[in-house]
């Protein structure tokens, strides 16, 4: 269905032809989790050129395209591992990491012990978890343990509130470009 889409209108950026351009660093549309997590880390001016990134997921939506970018001088120019939940050594590549983001979809999967001092964590986990305490039900909770992980870390976002609006802008601001 993907490619049915004239890659020229995916605003999303999942298209193999932009999904192409974005990996070999040209023109194109980024998908909006990694390009709003670009602005985050750009808006508040957190250093990623030589750091160790670890992106926890290999997903064709966010991880893959993260740990791209992340590597690419123009963007993150960063050292870049990519984990997943069966890594043999996922909990000894976190605490290298100056940045982690984590999007394996599941609920705290990342724990204080993971988390080297002064690291930025960048959660894009939201995964719905049952609680009687809500009118709806349930809560949205990320893929970190945020009340144990946050007093470790120089930033850290939440979930909700985090990177979920800055995904919201920047597919708003493909869209935009894709009417101009």
């Amino acid at each position: 269905v993907i490619e049915a889409i004239d890659y020229k209108k995916d605003v999303d950026g999942f298209h193999p032809i932009n999904v192409g351009r974005m990996a070999i660093g040209l023109p194109c549309y980024i998908s909006a989790t990694p390009k709003g997590i670009l602005e985050l880390l750009r808006r508040y001016n957190i250093e990623t050129s030589g750091k160790k990134c670890v992106i926890l997921g290999r997903s064709n939506i966010v991880g893959k395209p993260m740990a791209q970018l992340m590597m690419q001088k123009q963007y993150g120019d960063s050292t870049v591992t990519v984990c997943h939940s069966r890594s043999n050594t996922l909990k000894e590549e976190c605490l290298q990491a100056d940045i982690i983001i984590a999007a394996i979809g599941q609920p705290g999967f990342l724990k204080a012990d993971m988390v080297k001092e002064g690291a930025v964590v960048i959660d894009v986990g939201t995964t719905r978890v049952p609680d009687a305490t809500k009118k709806s039900g349930f809560r949205l909770s990320g893929d970190v343990d945020f009340e144990n992980v946050a007093p470790r870390c120089s930033y850290i976002t939440p979930v909700p509130g985090g990177v979920g609006p800055m995904t919201i802008c920047m597919l708003m601001l493909n869209t935009l470009a894709a009417g101009k």
